[in-house]
Order: structure tokens, then C-alpha cells, then sequence
């Protein structure tokens, strides 16, 4: 995944900070993702979703709201309005770079935000919610007795996950006054609402007005334990995985012809966080998994390791290639599996007298049906002439170049 940091024009011509999470491969769409009330483009929940969709090949722009993080402007100016209108202002200049957005997401508060800038945004197919207030007033619970103030002053202090935000009443009196329900009816759009049922900011009852309002296509997904932030980096990958998978419904996701060489395409690994050893792997567009190690070798166990693929490669090929030979005989066979188990030994004991430890593969074949003795062999014997069991079996050439 490429990354390029920028500045665009904001409602009020004021620079606001962007990042434009790019793919390593064909891109095949764009999204544009709108962070929670007052949090930032970097928050867990939005680098972890833009990551996942940046590896199936959708660019991801994130930017921070006028006010917010690397923005310039005054937060106590801002509104709701001015929110969308930001969301307004980023879908047009994706637009100018010829990456009109296709896919709408809002955290929270951006959630909202989403729901009521995509009248504004032509381009949009899909749109996503995750902890998403139906009332966008719903977040002045927030500002506790500095209500009071606001009201007097014009604005006041307000502590937020421990951080102080000079709050306007322009904003108390502009998100109070603002109503989703029409928009969210009128949306006509493909719909997905996330929500954790535990959520104790926004509780999980806007979730059900959000997806009652809205007419189909609609989905929702449960992010059962997880924090309103999205905090834990397993949920942020599971809204990903989830968000990746259903867009793919609606936009327009076929890639180009594989390079040459390739016909399978490429398969594409990637670090899916860098403090351990999980792996993001991609075969094209439409394949995900993960990769990583056991938790006594410093991984976090969330995925094969990478001789449990190189195992599952020779399982798949032996069972695959056992199919097709029984299948071409008309044989009785209904069903095969293997059991592949890896090891180093020792070469002296797999009879080579070289040096050293060698891999050692075995397998282990499952065959049901009403096979007699002499199919049974030809089917074991079959598995020998299985395209990865020759690969593993002779050598192989690796070739490496720097990028």
C-alpha cells in the first residue's frame, strides 16, 4: 500500500489535512471515510479499514475536519453542517484527480455525516455506518452542564476523552436541528449499518432506527464486544473484512488482466501490523487471508503460518489431483481429504546422505466410496503426480529483485 499526504480546500477555504491510502496493485474504486466526533484521520478503526480495502484494491482518502488534528480552521466554528460540507469538499477534489469516490464511510458522528452528504455526492453507490447516531443532537449528551454555558456564553470547555474542545452553540443548535430521517429514506443507495450491541456511547438502538428508515438494498452487521471507537485492532479488521467483502456486491470491482507471465495473478503479502508478525495476504481482488505465528513464537495465532500454507498447498493440490483422476475414471470415489503434516529432519533419515536437515512432508489420504484394493492404489499413486508435490520435490528457483 501506497500513501500520499495533502491538503485540499475545505466549506470555508480552509486547508484541512488528508492522507490517500493508495493500493499496490490496480485501483479498482475509490472511498472516502468520514472519522468520529473529534477524533482524526488515524484512529485505529480508520487506518485498519483503509488498509483492508487499499489490499483488494480500493484507494481510501481519510482526512481530519476542519478544526481537527493537521486541519487548519477553528473547531469551535465548525458545525454538523460544515462537517458534510467538508465530505462535500473532499468527494470533489477526489473527483478533479479523477477518483470520484463510489463508497461512503462514517465513524460515529462521521456516520451521520455520511447519511446526509450523499444527496451531495453523485458518484456514491454504497454507504457504510459504523456507531452511527439516527439523532446527530445524540452527541450533546456528551457536553453534560457546559450545555448551560454554551447557551449564556455562545460556547464553553468541554473535556472529551480527556482532551478540551471549545464547544460554539452553533453547533448545539445546528446538530439538535438536524434530521436524518428523510435522508436516510431518500438515500438510494446500498446500505450497511455496524453497530456493537454493547456500545455505551451511541446505543445500539440507532442502529435499528438508521436500518428501519432506510429502504433496500440494507444489511446490518453486529460488532458484538467491540467499543464505540473500534478500538481493539481485531474488531477494526473484522469491520474491515466485512466492509470489503459486502461492497464488493455494489461497486464495480473487476480487475484488469493479470501481467504477463502470472495467469493466476499475483499474490500480494503485505504487513497487517507491524508490532507482530500478522500478514495480509491477497490473491487479486476477491481472496483474502491472513498469515502469522504462534503466540510462543512472538505472533498473535490469527492465521496459518507459512508452512501451514505451504502444507495446505500440497493438501489442496493432492486432493485436487485425486478428483480429477477418479473423475476421469468414472470411479465411485465421494470423498478425499488429507492430513499434511511438515517437519525438518535430518537428511540421513529420509536416506540422503547430504548434510543437514531436510523438510519432510507427510501425508496422510482419506478415501470414502466403494473403491476396491487395485482403485485405491492408482488413486495413492495419483497423488505422486500432484503439480505441488513435484514442485516441493525437485528444485526450485526463487527469484528476488528490490522494488
Amino acid at each position: 500500500m501506497s500513501m500520499e499526504r495533502f491538503t485540499f480546500k475545505g466549506h470555508d477555504g480552509h486547508a484541512l489535512a488528508a492522507r490517500l491510502d493508495m493500493p499496490d496493485g490496480p485501483h479498482l474504486a475509490t472511498a472516502l471515510f468520514a472519522h468520529c466526533f473529534t477524533c482524526g484521520k488515524d484512529i485505529t478503526a480508520a487506518r485498519r479499514i483503509a488498509g483492508r480495502l487499499a489490499a483488494m484494491g480500493i484507494a481510501v482518502l481519510r482526512f481530519d475536519f476542519t478544526g481537527l488534528g493537521h486541519s487548519e480552521g477553528e473547531f469551535a466554528n465548525t458545525t454538523f453542517t460544515s462537517n458534510v460540507q467538508d465530505l462535500v469538499r473532499a468527494a470533489e477534489h477526489l473527483g478533479e484527480r479523477g477518483m470520484a469516490p463510489t463508497l461512503l464511510i462514517g465513524h460515529s458522528l462521521g456516520g451521520a455525516a455520511v447519511l446526509k452528504a450523499v444527496a451531495d455526492i453523485p458518484s456514491i453507490k454504497a454507504v457504510v455506518t459504523i456507531g452511527a447516531p439516527f439523532d446527530p443532537g445524540h452527541v450533546t449528551h456528551n457536553f453534560g452542564d457546559a450545555l448551560d454555558e454554551i447557551a449564556d456564553k455562545g460556547q464553553a470547555s468541554v473535556s472529551l476523552a480527556g482532551r478540551p474542545f471549545t464547544i460554539g452553540k452553533g453547533f448545539v443548535e445546528d446538530v439538535s436541528g438536524a434530521a436524518l430521517a428523510p435522508a436516510i429514506a431518500g438515500l438510494g443507495r446500498a446500505l450497511l449499518v455496524m453497530h456493537a450491541p454493547r456500545d455505551a456511547t451511541v446505543g445500539v438502538e440507532n442502529a435499528t432506527n438508521i436500518f428501519v428508515a432506510a429502504k433496500h438494498p440494507k444489511s446490518f452487521v453486529t460488532l458484538d464486544d467491540a467499543d464505540h471507537l473500534v478500538s481493539r485492532p481485531a474488531d477494526a479488521e473484522y469491520a474491515a473484512d466485512v466492509i470489503a467483502a459486502w461492497a464488493g456486491r455494489y461497486l464495480d470491482l473487476k480487475p484488469p488482466a493479470p501481467p504477463p507471465g502470472a495467469p493466476e495473478g499475483i499474490v500480494r503479502v503485505s504487513e497487517a501490523d507491524a508490532a507482530g508478525f500478522l500478514q495480509d495476504v491477497n490473491a487479486g481482488p476477491k481472496h483474502h487471508t491472513w498469515a502469522d505465528e504462534p503466540e510462543a513464537y512472538g505472533g498473535t495465532n490469527r492465521g496459518m503460518s507459512p508452512y501451514g500454507f505451504l502444507s495446505a498447498g500440497l493438501g489442496a493440490c493432492t486432493s485436487m489431483t485425486i478428483r480429477m483422476y477418479a473423475r476421469r475414471k468414472g470411479w465411485p470415489l465421494d470423498h478425499v481429504s488429507v492430513d499434511v503434516s511438515h517437519n525438518k529432519v535430518h537428511a540421513q533419515d529420509a536416506g540422503d546422505v547430504s548434510a543437514g536437515k531436510i523438510d519432510s512432508f507427510r501425508r496422510e489420504i482419506h478415501l470414502e466410496g466403494n473403491l476396491d484394493a487395485a482403485q485405491r492404489q492408482r488413486l495413492l499413486e495419483s497423488a505422486d503426480k500432484c503439480p505441488v508435490h513435484r514442485t516441493l520435490d525437485r528444485e526450485s528457483k526463487v527469484e528476488t529483485v528490490l522494488v
